[in-house]
C-alpha cells in the first residue's frame, strides 16, 4: 500500500533528487524550529520571504539641456541607483559608442556628465556602476546633438547707408539650418517692416523714424528645428539731402 505522508524517518539520505516531488508543499506543512538560506538570508519553515536576489539597476530618465551641440558640453542625467562614479555612455541610434569625457557624481539620482559628440543624431544614455557591473540605458534616445544655425550673410555690422525718405528695397539675411527667425526690436526702425521665413528673412519699407542723418542697430536671432538660436546684429544708417537751402553769396 502507497504511503501518503512522510515520517520523520521515512526518507533515507539522498533519496530525493531535485525533481522528485511533483507536488507544491503548502507552506502550513513547513513547521519546526529549522530555517533555510536562501542568498544569505535566513528564513523559518513555513515562512516567507521577498526580495531575494533583486538587484538595484540604475536607471535613466532624463538628460538637459536635451539638444547640445558638437561642441563638448556638460549636462544632467537624471535617474536612479546611481554608485559614485559610474561609466557613462552615449549610444548614437547607429549604435556607434562614444565615452563620457567626464563624469561627477552628485547624487544617487542625479550625474553631470561632459560629453564630447562629433556625429550629429539622437543618443542613448547608458550608466554602467562599476562597483557591481550593473547598468540601465535611457528608454529612449533623447539627447540630441545638432550644429546651431550658421550665419551665411550678411556679415555682422553695418548693412549700409540708404536714404531715409526712400524705401530701401528687400534686405535678405540668411541662415543654414534656420527654420524661423526673430528681429530685436521688432520693426528693426519705425517704418520698416521685418518677415521671417525658412532659411531667410528679409526688411523691407521706408523707415518714419528719423528726418536728419541718423543710425539704427537691430539682432537677427536664427532659430533652427531643435530650438538652437544663433544672433547677428547689424546696424543700418541713414541720410538726408539739403534742400531749399538759401546758399551762400
Amino acid at each position: 500500500m502507497a504511503k501518503t505522508k512522510v515520517t520523520s524517518g521515512g526518507i533515507a539520505a539522498g533519496a530525493v533528487s531535485s525533481d522528485s516531488i511533483t507536488s507544491p508543499i503548502a507552506n502550513a506543512k513547513l513547521t519546526g524550529s529549522g530555517a533555510l538560506s536562501i542568498n544569505g538570508t535566513s528564513v523559518a519553515l513555513g515562512g516567507a520571504i521577498t526580495g531575494v536576489g533583486t538587484q538595484s539597476f540604475p536607471t535613466v530618465t532624463a538628460v538637459s539641456p536635451a539638444v547640445i551641440t558638437n561642441a563638448q558640453t556638460a549636462v544632467t542625467v537624471t535617474g536612479t541607483n546611481f554608485v559614485s562614479i559610474p561609466i557613462v555612455e552615449a549610444i548614437n541610434t547607429s549604435g556607434a559608442i562614444t565615452t563620457a569625457d567626464s563624469v561627477v557624481y552628485v547624487s544617487a539620482t542625479s550625474l553631470t556628465v561632459t560629453f564630447t559628440l562629433p556625429v550629429d543624431g539622437t543618443y542613448y544614455i547608458r550608466v554602467e556602476n562599476v562597483t557591481d557591473g550593473l547598468a540601465g540605458r535611457s528608454s529612449s534616445a533623447f539627447l540630441n546633438v545638432s550644429d546651431e544655425p550658421a550665419w551665411v550673410s550678411p556679415a555682422a555690422g553695418s548693412i549700409g547707408t540708404f536714404v531715409g525718405t526712400a524705401a530701401i528695397g528687400t534686405q535678405t539675411f540668411t541662415a543654414t539650418d534656420a527654420t524661423s527667425f526673430t528681429c530685436a526690436p521688432n520693426p528693426p526702425v519705425a517704418g520698416l517692416t521685418f518677415t521671417t521665413g525658412v532659411g531667410s528673412c528679409t526688411i523691407t519699407g521706408t523707415q518714419t523714424a528719423h528726418t536728419s542723418a541718423a543710425s539704427n542697430s537691430f539682432t537677427i536671432t536664427a532659430t533652427d528645428a531643435e530650438g538652437q538660436t544663433s544672433g547677428r546684429t547689424f546696424s543700418v544708417s541713414w541720410s538726408f539731402s539739403i534742400e531749399g537751402s538759401g546758399g551762400f553769396n
